[in-house]
């Protein structure tokens, strides 16, 4: 472990650098329990956001450009466009009912859309090591899924809801993922981590990158805001429906939330100024729990960054640092070796 960079809000960010992070994935049941602390017993899988259009969507540059800059000789180059996805029709695999959009598979997501009359439409998607991720699929819209396996082939099968908790597979079938890189799917919206070029989330991450003197230096401005912007809300997490999903404008906005909350919208606000990160959700100990990992340029995935307060040392686990004192998963950090990824939006 070795030391980066200055300090943030009297805090030093220390990193250490294990190299390109696996992602150790495992399936969960059909529906997601999103509330930390969670016991492995009641884990499940999520439910999906709004469809998407578009390609690429252009930001406006922030007037506070130099604004707290950490270093006067050093600016970081904010992006100046949202990369959105789109379902193009080059290459789409369904019925009638049921269209899969694979034409871009290669930036690391897949689109799918229902036209059906059943109340709901699931989706399937086994990645290249067996993992099954399972997905709501909208009605006429298209929703967006990520290919956090990596390369190689991807199964899936469309399931139509036909009472209480049965439902019956209409369409199966595979296709094969060569990315262009290993990152894009990280850098992307998707059904965990929605933003557009026009939320509130977006603008504020280019904003602090105008602050920022390089990408270290936004992702340690980037989680200093969310967690002194976030308080836990106990009581949602005490109540949270089972298919729930962030809304990271809406968590911003009422300044609360629960982990998937933290997690959602310091990975959008990342991935709005062109930092792939990832959503990690897995265990603490016993704890069901949210949590990411980002990519520095030239370091690697950062998969454990610990952060030191003067006094004591903790992971970058945005849900504890803001002061979730209540939170289950808090006695489990230690040195981060007790966190075990099984899913990546």
């Amino acid at each position: 472990m070795f030391g980066v960079g200055g300090s943030k809000g009297g805090w030093k960010v220390y990193v250490k650098y294990h190299g390109r992070m696996a992602c150790f994935l495992m399936s969960l049941t059909l529906v997601f329990l999103p509330a930390c602390g969670i016991t492995r017993a009641n884990a499940g899988e999520g439910e999906s956001p709004p469809g998407s259009s578009g390609v690429r969507e252009e930001t406006t540059n922030s007037d506070n450009a130099d604004a707290g800059n950490a270093d006067a000789g050093k600016k970081r180059e904010s992006v100046a466009s949202v990369l959105i996805p789109e379902a193009i029709g080059q290459s789409v695999i369904g019925t009638d009912t049921v269209a899969v959009d694979i034409s871009n598979v290669s930036d690391g997501y897949v689109m799918a859309s229902y036209t059906g009359t059943a109340s709901d439409c699931k989706m399937q998607l086994t990645v290249p090591d067996g993992t099954v991720y399972t997905f709501t699929v909208p009605s006429n819209d298209y929703g967006v899924f990520p290919l956090s396996g990596g390369n190689g082939k991807y199964g899936f099968e469309l399931l139509e809801h036909v009472q209480g908790k049965s439902y019956a597979v209409i369409h199966s079938g595979d296709f094969d993922v060569s990315l262009k890189d290993e990152y894009t799917p990280f850098l992307y919206p998707n059904q965990y981590v929605w933003y557009t070029r026009d939320m509130k989330t977006v603008r504020q991450a280019e904003e602090l990158s105008d602050q920022s003197a390089d990408d270290l230096d936004f992702v340690g401005r980037v989680y200093d805001y969310v967690t002194h912007h976030i308080v836990y809300d106990e009581a949602f997490a005490a109540s949270a429906p089972v298919n729930y999903i962030p809304d990271v404008d809406q968590v911003l906005e009422s300044g609360k939330g629960i982990c998937m909350d933290y997690a959602a919208l310091m990975t959008a606000m990342l991935r709005s100024q062109g930092v792939p990160a990832k959503m990690d959700i897995g265990y603490s100990g016993d704890a069901y729990h949210a949590w990411l990992s980002v990519y520095i340029k030239d370091k690697g995935w950062v998969d454990d960054v610990i952060y030191f307060d003067g006094s004591n040392w903790s992971l970058m686990d945005p849900t504890i640092a803001a002061s979730n004192s209540s939170s289950a998963v808090k006695k489990y950090v230690g040195d981060g070796t007790n966190y075990v990824v099984k899913y990546c939006y």
